[in-house]
């Protein structure tokens, strides 16, 4: 005879064990932040040769464990004879430097305009959800395309344009969580007892607006790293001398056939730096919804 109880009992141990996976990957995603992070922070400690030094009698040499490959350089040289690893560090240096920059640039404009949208109602709320819908209707790629073509490729108008990529999702969350704190009843008794807009909102509203925007923050910043790195593939990005993982890709698509290692190291970390952030924005993102906790 079956017991009622035994699907309860394998459904449970079908989610401990799915559980379980998820932890893995979340703890190798951990281990991978803060690889990733200390390689960015201490890469002119960690590098073998200047990023920058060029020889021509080491051009094109492979990585460690093949014919020609010339000593020091453990992932092989481009096609000026600089080291591809030394400049892959340096590039994710700079890579998550413009990204965490962009991502603090969008999170102070939509911040602040989402707080402004969800307290003043009417036309100021209108104009700036208006702005937001014009956002999110046009790829933001061409117009990043667009600004660059127009204004030049300067760090400065780089960190401008990936600054403003994505600051229409921090403004829909803050609108929306701050119309929702509204409805509160401890907000209308720190109306009732005196207090102003601004002591309101920084003393109620904002600390309530944490968990979502630091989620938001950590997918935004993937979504950066992905932006920066197509601006710097097209040429419009980071330009040479100075490495970036996208300049380093798009300046080694030329060689794929003959020196696949150029590309190949910048890319990789592309990929596990994206992969990291994402899994930490969605384990954030769990851990801070009550209702995806309980499930």
């Amino acid at each position: 005879m079956v017991s009622l109880a035994d699907p309860i009992l394998r459904m449970r141990r079908r989610k401990a064990r799915k559980g379980q996976g998820a932890d893995i990957i979340q703890k190798i995603a951990m281990v991978m932040a803060v690889l990733l992070a200390a390689a960015a922070i201490f890469a002119p400690l960690l590098t073998p040769f200047d990023p920058l030094g060029q020889s021509l009698l080491a051009r094109l040499r492979p990585p460690l464990g093949f014919e020609r490959y010339a000593a020091g350089h453990l992932a092989g040289t481009d096609e000026l004879g600089r080291d591809v690893l030394s400049r892959s560090l340096h590039g994710l240096r700079l890579t998550l430097a413009l990204a965490f920059a962009g991502a603090v640039i969008g999170l102070v404009v939509g911040g602040t305009l989402g707080l402004v949208a969800g307290l003043r109602r009417g036309w100021v709320e209108d104009g700036i959800m208006a702005l937001v819908d014009m956002q999110i209707a046009i790829p933001f790629t061409l117009v990043a395309l667009l600004v660059l073509a127009l204004m030049g490729s300067s760090l400065t108008v780089l960190v401008f344009v990936l600054g403003i990529a994505g600051w229409e999702q921090y403004a829909r969350i803050v609108r929306g969580e701050v119309r929702r704190i509204a409805a509160m009843p401890y907000l209308d008794a720190a109306r009732t007892a005196g207090a102003g807009p601004l002591y309101t909102a920084w003393r109620h509203v904002l600390p309530n607006l944490v968990s979502p925007l630091v989620v938001q923050f950590t997918l935004a910043l993937s979504n950066i790293v992905i932006l920066e790195s197509t601006l710097s593939f097209l040429g419009l990005g980071v330009q040479p001398p100075q490495p970036s993982l996208g300049s380093m890709v798009g300046l080694g698509r030329d060689y794929m056939p003959t020196a696949p290692w150029i590309v190949l190291t910048p890319a990789l970390l592309i990929v596990l730096l994206t992969f990291t952030v994402q899994i930490l924005g969605d384990w954030l993102r769990d851990r801070a919804d009550v209702r995806l906790r309980e499930r």
